[in-house]
């Protein structure tokens, strides 16, 4: 007979494996999303950030960081990335040569309408409701809350 330890040890049973699941889930349904505007799902992550102030403002690689949870040594090669695509430019402060800007290109800009598609798009993909999606979305952010504490 299995132990109340044994069932907490199943595979199914861990959170993790769930939530892991769930976002290689969610990442596949965004690829062929993403294609046409020539992103990767991280690349995408960066873009929304930069697309939800105007053309011109600037962001700094670490508030860049911040914003999507990522470090330094993660971000720069996405930056690098959509800076040869030539959607973002990055630039040294001339104040603090450690500090780098990013802002988003005319062509980068110009991006934004077509991935006004893409949310729309992915729902569509999921089977679920707007509502529903909204309610799992508002769950995660409450437990990630919890987990930083």
């Amino acid at each position: 007979m299995a132990s109340k330890t044994d069932e907490l040890l199943k595979l199914d049973n861990q959170l993790c494996f769930q939530l892991y699941n769930a976002s290689r889930a969610m990442t596949k349904l965004y690829q062929p999303l993403l294609k046409p505007l020539d992103l990767t799902y991280p690349q995408y992550l960066v873009m929304l950030v930069l697309w939800e102030e105007s053309i011109g403002h600037k962001f700094t690689v670490t508030t860049l960081g911040t914003k999507l949870h990522l470090d330094s040594g993660t971000l720069t090669p996405l930056l690098k990335r959509l800076e040869g695509k030539r959607f973002i430019q990055r630039q040294r402060s001339n104040v603090d040569e450690r500090q780098v800007w990013v802002r988003l290109t005319a062509l980068g800009e110009s991006l934004k309408q077509q991935a006004k598609r893409v949310p729309e798009k992915l729902l569509c993909g999921t089977n679920a409701s707007a509502e529903e999606v909204s309610e799992v979305r508002e769950v995660i952010k409450g437990f990630l809350h919890f987990l930083e504490g």
